[in-house]
């Protein structure tokens, strides 16, 4: 989680992309959430791979961490070098059974891991591979080849980001291997590059399989991805027990944190609305919110707005950042 998200701006020049919220928690938060699923009561320590976020943000990776019953740790990508060199970031935790995910995305699957495989790959059929790194399988749907980007049709299944890996040591010598021999794909150094090695040498690596693949590239995928995962999670209980409603009508799925007071509103569906936000008299529908923000008659949807804003009259898409004011 180390990139400067620059596609998401305004919105990560305060916040990483990681954790920007979806639905009362971050989006790393609920990423960490749904890998803890794969090995219940298994997880040991997690080991953030960022740049340098500030105080603030590392705080609130070690609550994460705690809220999962996990230790963490913080290690820092000083340079983009690509996802092996970030990986290798975090040596002093590649030890033993690894799980290694990228943090702006989200997903909807059944994690299973096949602990008999040497490697797991989770993938997702697309229409347009020439964005990612895909795979190859033969018959015995194991992995044969990985290519990073291609140019020209090799297959459809884009690798997504998230990878298991049953020996840790293992992955660290390939990475290792990769940089002392400055060995790059198209400028960087691959992981894809360190598991074509492993596989090489008789590892056996295996596909996982995702329902849906959700982005948080920029702020239109956001908003599409926000609403999909609310729908996902909406039997949860996502509204405060505090939050005082006056004559508005809630269309679910709605996620409202504590604090925040709404009166004389149509809100939802799809709504993320932070902590301590006041909204009156508006019309709201698939849109994020963050914390103490003031919404004051107002039609909005397909909106983001930061924390700590005002927005009076605006009848309107916005996409507006942190101590921001709009009004019409």
């Amino acid at each position: 989680m180390a990139g400067a998200g620059k596609r998401m701006r305004p919105h990560t020049l305060t916040t990483p992309k990681p954790l920007l919220p979806v639905a009362g928690k971050s989006i790393v938060e609920w990423l960490l959430i749904d890998i803890a699923k794969m090995n219940p009561g298994k997880l040991g320590e997690i080991a953030f791979v960022t740049g340098h976020f500030g105080q603030e943000t590392e705080i609130e990776l070690a609550q994460i961490a705690k809220r999962l019953n996990c230790t963490s740790s913080i290690h820092y990508q000083q340079t983009a070098l690509g996802t092996a060199h970030a990986i290798l970031c975090a040596k002093p935790v590649l030890k033993g059974p690894v799980i290694i995910a990228f943090a702006d995305t989200l997903f909807k699957t059944d994690f299973q891991l096949d602990k008999n495989a040497d490697g797991v790959i989770w993938v997702k059929k697309v229409e347009d591979p020439r964005q990612f790194g895909v795979v190859k399988l033969n018959k015995e749907n194991v992995i044969t080849d990985f290519v990073e980007k291609p140019s020209e049709f090799v297959s459809d299944l884009a690798i997504i980001g998230i990878y298991f890996f049953k020996d840790g040591e293992n992955l660290c010598k390939e990475l290792e291997y990769l940089i002392e021999n400055n060995i790059k794909d198209k400028g960087e150094y691959q992981l894809t590059n360190a598991m074509e090695n492993m596989k090489k040498k008789g590892l056996k690596l295996l596909p996982g399989k995702v329902d849906e693949w959700l982005d948080f590239g920029n702020v239109e995928v956001s908003l599409s991805s926000h609403k999909r995962y609310l729908d996902f999670i909406k039997n949860q209980s996502l509204i405060s027990q505090d939050v005082l409603l006056e004559n508005t009508t809630l269309i679910q799925p709605v996620s409202i944190g504590a604090g925040t007071k709404i009166s004389n509103s149509v809100i939802g569906p799809h709504i993320s609305i932070g902590k301590n936000c006041h909204i009156t008299n508006s019309i709201i529908s698939n849109s994020m919110i963050r914390d103490n923000s003031n919404l004051t008659r107002v039609n909005l949807e397909n909106s983001m707005i930061g924390n700590h804003t005002e927005v009076k009259g605006v009848l309107q898409s916005l996409n507006l950042g942190d101590y921001s004011t709009a009004k019409s």
